[in-house]
């Protein structure tokens, strides 16, 4: 049984497909085939019975060009009009003939374009007088009328449902187009974020690691001479990896939805550079903070920004300034932010590093479209100053 209804389905969709495929073709048939048996058997054609069959035939075959060749079936609908009311009288009142002109009539406004369509449309129109007007009787406004609606009235008909087909192609493709536009904006936001999160993870390990290896170095020294110094440097690399570990758990929680303690960890914040300036001292970097101006909200960007500049600018002065005193002045100004971060190091820290430290810094400033100056002082040690711009308030 199971066998037998999968053939069955199988059948019936062959049956579907082959119509979907030759439709036109069978529907030329069975109308001009119908159109044929009503010739044959038509009282009235007993004289013009091979000529009635001839163009039944032709009618027929043109129907199946219908929508690749609209204008050619429209011309064979009028030709058998014009033949009715000339030499072979009788063979354009059969059913098959009266439904296949509908049909042939609407195909042409459906289908037609160009040239075609206002060949075709001529066709239409010069039929209609030529289907109203029958020899050896009056003519009436009714006449008219009729024709024009059962002969032009598929045609415009055809015509509206080609242009509501187009629009809603066109509404299709443009629904398509948008959804594309934010599909790719989408993508570029990701791409922007991870761009964002990769940042602020060269960041993070740039400062914890260079902390833990300048203590880990200075402790190495100390280790047999001073063994509470050394202590000092081991905590102050568990301080700071701890630090650095906990914020790169924040920051790889930003990448999982799921995870929302991590996402909702506090943020870096220029409210929070106290706590920098704290950890730094315990690192071994003297550090004084000064802030100018009032402070007012910031752009979440620009705070996570500002805050990483002056982290880094004290990691590398941590690396590069040997023993030395820094002191970072944020100014908030009506327009701007100003940070400026100096120390007074010989610069002999011997640090080590890529130098990837600053290119991050004047690329955060890039981005805000901001400035900076950097080099090293006069009178000795280092400065690094950064201007970013905020929004009118």
């Amino acid at each position: 049984m199971r066998a037998a209804g999968s053939g069955a389905t199988v059948g019936a969709m062959q049956i579907r497909s082959f119509l979907r495929t030759h439709a036109d073709t069978v529907v030329a048939v069975l109308l001009g085939g119908l159109y044929v048996l009503e010739e044959l058997f038509e009282a009235d054609l007993a004289g013009h019975r091979p000529q009635a069959v001839l163009c039944a035939v032709g009618f027929g075959v043109a129907l199946a060009f219908r929508r690749r060749l609209p204008v050619l079936t429209v011309a064979a609908a009028l030709a058998i009009v014009v033949l009715d009311n000339t030499l072979v009288r009788g063979v354009a009142e059969a059913g098959a003939f009266l439904f296949g002109i509908v049909l042939a009539f609407y195909s042409a406004g459906r289908h037609a374009r160009g040239m075609q369509l206002v060949a075709c449309g001529l066709l239409v129109a010069v039929t209609i007088p030529f289907a109203a007007i029958e020899p050896g009787q009056s003519v009436g406004f009714a006449d008219f009328g009729f024709f024009v609606m059962f002969f032009g009235g598929p045609f415009v008909a055809g015509r509206i449902i080609r242009a509501r087909r187009e629009r809603e192609a066109e509404l299709v493709t443009h629904a398509t187009a948008l959804e594309l536009t934010q599909e790719e904006r989408a993508r570029a936001a990701v791409a922007e974020e991870r761009t964002r999160i990769a940042r602020e993870l060269h960041d993070v390990v740039s400062h914890g690691i260079s902390v833990m290896v300048l203590q880990a170095r200075g402790g190495r020294r100390l280790l047999e001479t001073e063994p509470e110094a050394t202590r000092e440097a081991l905590d102050a690399i568990e301080v700071a990896g701890e630090q650095a570990l906990m914020e790169m758990r924040r920051l790889l929680g930003l990448l999982r939805a799921e995870d929302e303690q991590l996402a909702l960890a506090p943020q870096p914040s220029l409210s929070r550079v106290d706590e920098l300036a704290e950890r730094m001292r315990a690192t071994g970097l003297p550090v004084e903070v000064t802030v100018e101006g009032e402070p007012v909200a910031l752009p979440q960007g620009v705070d996570v920004s500002a805050y990483r500049i002056v982290q880094e600018a004290l990691t590398n002065a941590l690396k590069h300034a040997g023993n030395a005193r820094a002191h970072v002045v944020i100014r908030y100004r009506p327009d701007t932010l100003d940070i400026e971060v100096v120390d007074d190091g010989p610069g002999d820290g011997h640090g080590g590093g890529s130098g990837h430290g600053l290119a991050g810094i004047r690329e955060r400033v890039g981005i805000y479209g901001g400035e900076l100056e950097s080099g090293a002082r006069p009178g000795g040690g280092y400065a690094l100053r950064a201007r970013l711009p905020l929004p009118a308030r």
